[in-house]
């Protein structure tokens, strides 16, 4: 999206279609979907053994599959205005069934309980900083450049790590600081729910690619938020 809707008046409010609270449980409803998609996706693979046939038959398969999530969430970032709303469902959920893909390779390296513990433990902490960043009437969007820079943070220090076997040894300080990221992200994506309400309130079709938008990034702040507190504290299998 090209623009910053915390720059525009959160009063406003639409004189048709969807109320506020009809638009935010629809782009929740969409965050779920894409969800159940994803771990749907994973452990299908996961019990097929589909996962490991495609890590031996298909070199680099992993890192084709996060090339293709990362060319997809940036179509919808750049071209979300332009495309039909059919087509950012889509693109939506085809970017959740190939994440199942890349969660699918956690349930073979870390044990089922731990798995199911994190993604409960994930529901919990992200439920209740959702419902904060929605309650909330501070202005959250002080937080963005804190926000974004701890991600940057987390992407060169991943980077880095694939080079730098030695930086193992602060991961669980790394998952520490993602965990206070994405659950920062958590609340500050909830309330600019809002934000993109009050923008687009007047056009249904921009509406409802923006709720889709939303959902990717609440999708997003959930799933990492679950990976890190997997690789906190999760028990790998032996």
């Amino acid at each position: 999206m090209s623009f910053d809707p915390y720059e525009f008046d959160r009063g406003y409010a639409s004189s048709q279609g969807d109320t506020l609270g009809q638009y935010t449980a629809k782009t929740f409803l969409w965050m779920v979907l894409g969800l159940l998609v994803t771990f749907g996706v994973a452990v299908g693979c996961w019990l097929t053994n589909a996962t490991i046939y495609a890590i031996v038959y298909i070199p680099y398969v992993h890192l084709i599959v996060l090339i293709a999530t990362l060319v997809i969430s940036i179509t919808m970032v750049h071209r979300l205005e332009k495309m039909a709303v059919g087509t950012a469902i889509g693109l939506f959920v085809l970017f959740s069934a190939l994440f199942g893909f890349t969660l699918s390779i956690y349930l073979l390296v870390f044990e089922l309980t731990s798995v199911v513990l994190c993604f409960a433990l994930t529901a919990v902490y992200f439920g209740a900083l959702a419902a904060y960043g929605y309650a909330t009437k501070r202005d959250l969007s002080n937080l963005r450049t804190i926000l974004f820079s701890g991600l940057i943070f987390l992407i060169i220090f991943g980077v880095l790590s694939m080079f730098i076997p030695a930086l193992d040894v602060l991961d669980r300080v790394v998952c520490l600081v993602g965990i206070a990221i994405f659950l920062g992200y958590t609340a500050y994506d909830t309330q600019k729910i809002k934000a993109f309400y009050n923008y687009y309130s007047m056009s249904p079709d921009m509406l409802a690619k923006a709720s889709i938008f939303s959902a990717l990034q609440l999708y997003l702040d959930f799933i990492n938020l679950f990976l890190y507190l997997l690789r906190f504290l999760g028990n790998k299998r032996r």
